[in-house]
């Protein structure tokens, strides 16, 4: 070897000892890199407190109440104090500590609009994941029966007045909520000719349905279903 690359080597070994104590060496217990976009995606998903996707359900939110709120003011708004729906939210709470009603609301809010909207547009994927077996079924014979005789139905909301809950249950590892739901809807049947069968395209109806929710509280699946439906006033 001559003079100039005994030099070269010399440097070059200087150069990759002076690397090697800036930027250490990998031992295979290095904390993972910090993705800078993590915290946001968490925020958005906390954020989007539950308006449910088409196909989705009613999803539970991942905040507990406020355990340090008094009892007369724990269901402000929601329930009167020492009443059964009051004793029934109390109940859940006990089996499942994430339950929150306002969020439960609000999702339901959203999935009644949009179980309304599958109904009428015999949409049997959207339904089957957010109704019961039972209910299902028997929403899918009216389905049927509407096909059969080659009829569609038109369903448009002008508002959803009020969502509010009059019944609230846990019995065993089941929850149960009815919700009243007061609403404003244009609604109307028409044949394959497009006659009207049933109906007016031209009037706004009041609609109050009271609806009834149910989940596992001890599954890891946080979402809730239609169990019952019915109508009143």
């Amino acid at each position: 070897m001559d003079i100039y690359t005994i030099i070269f080597l010399a440097l070059a070994v200087f150069i990759f000892l002076r690397l090697r104590s800036v930027l250490g060496q990998r031992t295979g217990s290095e904390r993972p890199p910090y993705d800078r976009a993590a915290p946001n995606v968490v925020q958005r998903t906390q954020d989007n407190n539950v308006v449910p996707l088409p196909g989705t359900v009613i999803d539970q939110t991942p905040l507990a109440p406020n355990a340090d709120v008094a009892p007369a003011d724990r269901w402000k708004g929601i329930a009167e104090p020492g009443t059964p729906l009051a004793a029934g939210l109390d109940a859940i709470t006990a089996q499942d500590s994430s339950f929150d009603p306002r969020h439960f609301l609000s999702g339901a809010r959203s999935a009644y609009e949009m179980i309304v909207l599958a109904f009428a547009n015999g949409d049997r994927r959207a339904l089957k994941d957010l109704l019961s077996s039972e209910v299902y079924e028997s929403f899918e014979a009216v389905i049927k029966d509407r096909e059969k005789h080659e009829q569609k139905t038109e369903t448009r909301f002008v508002s959803i007045d009020k969502a509010e809950l009059v019944s609230a249950e846990a019995r065993d590892r089941a929850a149960q909520l009815t919700v009243r739901f007061v609403s404003q809807m244009i609604s109307v049947t028409r044949d394959k000719t497009g006659a009207i069968v049933d109906g007016n395209p031209d009037k706004v109806a009041d609609i109050t349905d009271v609806w009834t929710f149910a989940r596992d509280t001890s599954s890891r699946d946080p979402n809730w279903k239609l169990v019952g439906t019915g109508s009143a006033g």
